[in-house]
């Protein structure tokens, strides 16, 4: 499908991503081009091990790509400084949050420091974003609560509302249902699909989250061993895409229901 060069957010051009290491460069994916456009709920999916987590980081310049080119908003990511960039792109990582006394409304406020001067405090437009925040992730009442009170599924909503008060084009998140029951992982991608819809902000999501992906996002990554696609879903489904993403003795991708389903051929 032809893109309009203006609603493209991300691009990466023969992009390499990997690590770097003394003797050698360890090389996870290589001749990844990718189109991302505005406004889109967007799901990288891959088997466990394959590398989400490194192309997330690299197109977020937590690290440097290998080779190649990445460009946010049309500008070449190498060239953003830390300060530009926190205010065009938002990153919500499944680290553990260090211990500490905040309560949510601090916590989301923090997504307000590129903006914040030295002694951080809230101008009437940081508290109006934040409490903006919190309404569309609906944690307004959790406001005054320590953030270690919280639960799994309260706490993965006031990180995304932290991401929503900095106030980007771009959020991405990686695996924000990892610890999640099926229950609060639905809800998530409920909520992300109504973001994505009221705020026209581009949002990209790593899962293993397959089969709930397919039903909810507008555009997919996929990263196989040997290639990195992107594009519409419908597209990639049309074209059997998905085919060969996880072994076929165990799963095969049922293309009449759209989801993966267990092989139970003898």
């Amino acid at each position: 499908m032809s893109k309009t060069r203006k609603h493209i957010v991300i691009e990466t051009n023969n992009l390499t991503i990997g690590y770097q290491q003394k003797k050698a460069n360890k090389v996870i994916a290589f001749d990844v081009s990718l189109l991302i456009e505005k406004g889109k709920l967007v799901a990288l999916i891959g088997e466990n091990g394959i590398g989400k987590s490194t192309l997330i980081r690299t197109i977020s310049k937590v690290q440097n790509q290998l080779s190649g080119k990445i460009f946010l908003k049309g500008k070449d990511l190498t060239t953003y400084t830390n300060k530009e960039l926190s205010t065009n792109l938002s990153l919500v990582l499944t680290e553990k949050l260090p211990e500490s006394q905040l309560t949510v409304f601090e916590l989301i406020a923090l997504g307000r420091q590129p903006y914040t001067n030295w002694v951080d405090s809230l101008s009437e437009t940081d508290v109006q974003k934040i409490n903006n925040a919190m309404q569309l992730t609906e944690v307004l009442h959790l406001q005054s609560h320590r953030f270690y009170e919280l639960s799994d599924g309260q706490l993965q909503r006031v990180l995304i509302a932290r991401a929503l008060a900095q106030d980007t084009d771009v959020v991405i998140l990686d695996e924000p249902t990892a610890h999640l029951d099926m229950h609060h992982t639905f809800k998530i991608f409920q909520l992300l699909k109504k973001l994505v819809a009221t705020t026209q902000k581009t949002i990209i999501i790593s899962t293993h989250q397959i089969n709930l992906a397919l039903e909810i996002v507008d555009d997919l990554i996929i990263m196989k061993s040997n290639e990195v696609i992107s594009g519409d879903k419908k597209e990639l489904l049309t074209q059997n895409k998905l085919q060969n993403l996880f072994p076929e003795e165990i799963l095969t991708f049922n293309k009449q229901i759209q989801q993966f389903v267990i092989n139970r051929n003898e």
